[in-house]
């Protein structure tokens, strides 16, 4: 059964609105997590586990998706929410946060909010740093 099948059932009033929301998200998240799982060991055979490669390509590509999606998403009211959420949030979201980090810090830049745009960006790549290393730290510590 097709995807568009699938979501047709769904919107019918087989599905509640309430249920339609996790659903998909969830679904989308289905997607996104494999992708990313399979690119990831596709670029690491192919290239060695020297670089992330995989990472890399995939934070690019998500962001480039990203960005082309929200902007065809919020120009054309007939992709209904639930798709938005399917793809924007569970197939993307699950496949990169780095495209919702990157559409977060650009959506402050287009608001004017260049100083807190800024602050976003460099302190999430720094505190990131900072709590991966707190996390590393306290599992050290558990042991």
């Amino acid at each position: 059964m097709r995807l568009q099948s699938v979501w047709a059932c769904l919107n019918h009033g087989l599905v509640s609105p309430s249920l339609r929301v996790p659903f998909a998200v969830a679904l989308g998240a289905i997607g996104g997590s494999l992708s990313r799982y399979y690119l990831s060991l596709w670029f690491a055979e192919r290239f060695g586990p020297s670089f992330p490669y995989g990472t890399l390509i995939i934070n690019l590509s998500g962001c480039v998706v990203m960005g082309w999606f929200m902007t065809v998403a919020m120009e054309r009211p007939e992709i209904s929410p639930e798709i938005r959420l399917l793809f924007g949030v569970g197939f993307l979201g699950s496949y990169t946060t780095f495209s919702t980090y990157e559409l977060d810090t650009f959506s402050l830049w287009q608001q004017h909010r260049f100083a807190t745009g800024l602050v976003y960006w460099l302190g999430s790549c720094l505190f990131g740093a900072l709590a991966m290393e707190l996390g590393i730290l306290l599992a050290r510590l558990w042991r």
